[in-house]
Parts: structure tokens; sequence; C-alpha cells
């Protein structure tokens, strides 16, 4: 067993006799004004109640490196580098008392010779994560203001962004805190003597790997890191510690894209495990919280599942990949990571409202192409039944965790006939089914709808997609066709918003009791037309627009004034049995309109089968 040493530091001893090391492997410096603030408020409390016991911060985990003295932090790295943010300001500070000046001198660097004879600076402590080494070493190179550091730092080459940024904020709240509470050196000193030698913290010395695991025990809980962070040190537990630095550029590829992405991260860790493993818990509900995340990673039979002991590259691999995919997704894109008109469309319905359904997308990512389109359109239909009836998310999370597992079997069939078979099985049996559980309710929510039912960028879907289904019908055409030439017309109040005096006294005069207003945002009032046209349409009645929609380039807004009459049989004909045009404007148009259009959402939502 690894010898396991403690010892109890002040700030003083700490930095005198320790050289503190960040690995690049660590999590970056996140702590906020916020946080350095409480930091300095706690201790500042001690010293105003006069107290001389010392004040215990808590406890330092570290590994010992190669060098005496030198060790690597595995946990309690934000305090450490906030108390070295505070001894650089308090050097600064007792820039005038050259013996003081020495002392935190000694506690920040050590200069030496190397041999070639150049002098170097050696920090005691120093991060290693990307350009932070630089950032701090500048830090204390210019021994000034933070405004005087900021403006090195930005005129160097050295980045600040991130915990880059959050270093140099750190530093500036520090000093600025300590200039409004000690602004003499009669009061600094007090303050130093206190913190030197009653501040204090337990630091725990062992090995790298026994380090990691006894992180992960004071952590179990989730006590200070999120899920995400104690999931990356779960695996660095189980690699040799001459592989931490490639696992470290593994890890980022799965970190970087979320948060160039600004995905949450822990949302995706989410839908990531009911996506791919079988859940299984107390309340037999197949769902993760993010609060349960990092216990159901270290649960003996989950971590069987995952594999990440005997091969945490594949599992890392493994997660990689459902992040491009996540994230394909998100950008409507599809299981290639191309744009995909099957994913744009579903991108419209569901928004960034809705997101739940990247579990059962994650899960069909391993069909091929052509099968995952048709399965996207099904769960476009599917999502439309339960986004429009405003059904709860949490009404859904059992289910698509138990069916992200019959989807992964799909998944591993070989056989494309078999594999067809078992897709269309799923739509059938899972969307199919429910969504005629539904049908009653959504007909009534439709036949109910009005502008300001739902958010405008999905009433304006619903009314893109039938506007699209009537010209695709029109046409004769089929076949995946984008929705954005819909989506970019203008929505036209057929009876108008802003009516003149005139058409509201003509108005009620035709539906006495038949509020005007109600009916101007009914979805049977709603047409698409192109910006041009609408300008001309402007406010008008209803005769008046009417050869103004025979204009438009979609045949659903000119069926308003009239169905075209082309032979017999034809695609037009079919489509006109569906339509209907309208002599006049009134209350019982526009209700008997809504109808039309609930009866063509009907058709535009369903399932279908793909053929084997």
């Amino acid at each position: 067993m690894a010898r396991i040493e403690n010892q109890q530091h002040t700030i003083n001893t700490a930095f005198r006799d320790t050289y503190y090391i960040v690995p690049d492997y660590q999590r970056e410096y996140v702590w906020t004004d916020k946080e350095v603030t409480q930091l300095l408020d706690d201790i500042n409390e001690q010293i105003d109640a006069g107290l001389s016991r010392p004040y215990f911060v808590g406890t330092v985990l570290v590994s010992p490196s190669h060098e005496v003295d030198h060790y690597e932090v595995i946990d309690g790295q934000q305090r450490l580098t906030t108390f070295f943010l505070l001894l650089c300001a308090l050097k600064n500070l007792f820039r005038p008392d050259g013996q003081y000046k020495q002392l935190l001198t000694n506690l920040v660097s050590m200069s030496y010779t190397d041999t070639k004879g150049d002098i170097r600076t050696k920090l005691k402590l120093e991060p290693r994560y990307e350009h932070a080494g630089d950032v701090m070493h500048k830090l204390v190179e210019m021994d000034a203001d933070p405004q005087t550091v900021r403006a090195a730092i930005q005129a160097s080459t050295i980045p600040s962004f991130g915990s880059l940024e959050n270093l140099i904020g750190a530093y500036s709240t520090i000093y600025n805190y300590l200039k409004d509470n000690y602004p003499d050196t009669a009061e600094l000193k007090k303050y130093w003597g206190y913190l030197a030698n009653n501040v204090v913290f337990i630091q725990i010395s062992t090995d790298v790997s026994s380090a990691l695991k006894i992180f992960e025990t004071i952590n179990e809980r989730g006590v200070g890191l999120n899920p995400m962070d104690l999931l990356k040190n779960l695996l660095f537990t189980q690699v040799r510690q001459d592989e931490f630095t490639r696992l470290k550029d593994e890890w980022k590829k799965i970190t970087k894209p979320l948060e160039q992405a600004k995905e949450k991260p822990l949302r995706f860790l989410r839908y990531f495990l009911m996506a791919n493993y079988v859940i299984k818990n107390s309340r037999n509900d197949a769902v993760v919280r993010e609060d349960e995340i990092y216990d159901w990673f270290v649960d003996k039979e989950n971590a069987g599942l995952c594999g990440y002991a005997a091969q945490p590259f594949d599992f890392v691999r493994k997660v990689i990949v459902s992040v491009e995919n996540y994230i394909a997704f998100s950008n409507g894109q599809g299981n290639d990571r191309k744009p995909s008109v099957p994913m744009e469309n579903l991108k419209r319905l569901t928004g960034g409202a809705f997101s739940l359904h990247y579990v059962l997308l994650l899960a069909a990512s391993g069909l091929p192409k052509a099968l995952f389109d048709h399965f996207v359109k099904q769960l476009e239909s599917f999502l439309f039944y339960y986004i429009f009836t405003k059904t709860p998310t949490k009404d859904l999370e059992r289910s698509f965790s138990l069916w992200a597992d019959e989807l992964r079997a799909i998944c591993a069939v070989t056989d494309l006939a078999s594999q067809k078979a078992g897709l269309n099985s799923f739509v059938a049996e899972r969307f199919e089914t429910n969504m005629q559980s539904k049908a009653a309710e959504l007909n009534d929510a439709l036949k109910r709808f009005t502008l300001h039912s739902m958010q405008q960028y999905r009433s304006r879907y619903l009314v893109a997609k039938v506007t699209q289904y009537v010209e695709m019908a029109f046409q004769g055409t089929k076949g995946p066709q984008s929705l954005a030439p819909y989506i970019g017309l203008e929505i036209e109040h057929i009876l108008p918003q802003t009516p003149a005096a005139e058409l509201i006294e003509s108005w009620t005069k035709a539906n006495p009791d038949q509020g005007y207003y109600l009916y101007t945002a009914k979805l049977g009032n709603l047409t698409l037309l192109e910006k041009p046209i609408n300008i001309v349409a402007s406010n008008d009645f209803f005769a008046a627009k009417k050869a103004i929609y025979q204009e438009s380039g979609n045949y659903l807004t000119r069926s308003l004034a009239g169905l075209s009459k082309v032979g017999q049989n034809t695609s037009i004909t079919r489509i006109n049995e569906k339509l209907a045009a309208f002599d006049t404007w009134d209350a019982k148009a526009i209700e008997d309109r809504q109808d039309m259009l609930v009866r063509l959402a009907n058709e535009v939502w369903k399932t279908t089968s793909i053929d084997q």
C-alpha cells in the first residue's frame, strides 16, 4: 500500500518549503470574484474578532514529483492558487519595506543560475495548463498593480481568456481588497502576521494513483466539483502516469467542443448515459439525474458496462464520438455530420426549448444514413404531437431511456432488411401508438391554436410546414425539401391586425359577438406571403386582398382567392379536394379554414414505413 503522509502547514511554511505544480491534466483556475472575496472576508472576520487560534481552510492533496520538495496538486489548487496570488499582491504592497518585500519574494519565487549561466526564476506555484504558467510568470515579473499587470499581458503574445482571465481577475480582486481594508503599512503587517501564522491547512501527500483515489473519495458526492470534473479524475486513476498527457489531450476533445458550442456538459453526459447504457435505479424510472451522474459511473456494475477501468481510452473515444454527433445534431446535421433536411426540420420544431430527443438521436446514430434520416422524420412527427399538446418533458424521460435500449439493438443488426423491419416495428409500436393516443388532444389544441399559443418560431414552423406540404402536393414533387424558403416568408394576417375604422365596423355588423382581435390571431387567419406582396396587401378588406394573394408563389395562399382547375385526377385536383377558396372573410370562414388546416396537419405529421 502506498505511503500516505500528512502535515499541517501555515501559509508561510507551505510556500517557504514547497514548490506546488498544478499539472496540465487538472481542472483550470475557475474561481471568480465571488469565491475570492468570500475567502478574503472569512480571513478578515477572524482578524476583526481578535482570534489568535488557527483558522483551518481545508485539506490539500498532493503527490511528490521527481524533484525534492516539488509536489503535484491533485486537490486544493483553487485555494493554493488564490493564496499564491495573495502573496504576490502583498509583495507589491510591501514595496517600501525592504525586509517584508524580500521575505514575500522568497515565498513567491526562487532565482537560480542554470548550466548556461543564465538567471532563471522558479515559481513556488506553477500552473502547467495551457498558457497559465506564462500568465503567472509575467504577473510575478511585473510586480505591479493590476492595471499595469493586465496591460503588460495584453501587450505580450500571451492569450488571456477563460481561466487565464480568472487569474488576472483574482489578482485584481485581492489587490484592491487589501488596499481598501488595510490602507497603511501597520495594518498590512498585522494582516500578514495573521495570514502567515494562523491560516492553516492539512497537506496529504502520497503517490499519484493513491492521491487520485483519495480525491475521488473526498469528492464522492460532488462537493466543489461537477460530475464532468469528477469523471475526468476518475479516468486518470485508471491510466499510468506516463499516459496522463495523452488522456488530457483526448479529454479536451470532449470539453472544448461542448464549450465552443455553448452546450451544457452535464446535460450531454446525462443524455450520453441514457442513450448508451441500460439504466437501473431504485426508482425504476430508467432516468439519470444530473446529481446522480458520478454515482452512476462509480457503481461497480455500471463501471463494468462502460469498461472505463479496463479500456479507459476506448471509453473516452466513445464519449468523443458522441460529443461530435451531439453537436452535429444541435447544428441540424445528420449522423454523417453533413447538412440534413430532416435534422434541419427537427431543429426548427424543437428549437432550444426541448432537448430530450438527443437521447434517441444518439442511440440511433449508428443506423445507416438512409435509415437514420427516416427515423428523424418519424421522430419529428412524434414530437410535434407532444410539443403542440404541451406534454411535460418528464412524461417522456423514462420512455426515451428505455426506447434508446431498443434502438441500440436495432443498430447492432447487421442484415439491412432485418434492420428496416426492426425500425418499422419500433416506429409503429413506440411513435404511432402514442401519437394515436394523443390524436384527439392534438386536434383540440390545433382547433384552438392562435399565433400566441406557442413560441413564435414554432408557430412559424407550423404554418410553413403545412404550406410546404400543399405546395409539394400541388407540384407533384416528393422527397425531403428544405423548409427554409417558407420560414423566410412573412406571416400575413388575412384579417388585418391594425384595421381601419370602417373594417372594424364592417366586421362587427357581419359578426356580432365575435371579437375582432380574437379572430386575427387564429390559425385559420394566418397565411404566408412574400414581403413585397405583403406590403401591398397591407390592412385592406379581404375582397381587395384576393387579387394580391393570387400573385403569391405558394398555392396555399393563392387558393384563398380561388382553386386552380387543371385536368382531371392530377396532383392539383387531388390537393384541391383538401382545400377551399373563400368569397367572404368572416368568423365562419376563419373557423372553417382552421378546421381545414388541422386536417392538413394530420397528413403532414404522421408516421410512415421504410421500404424493406
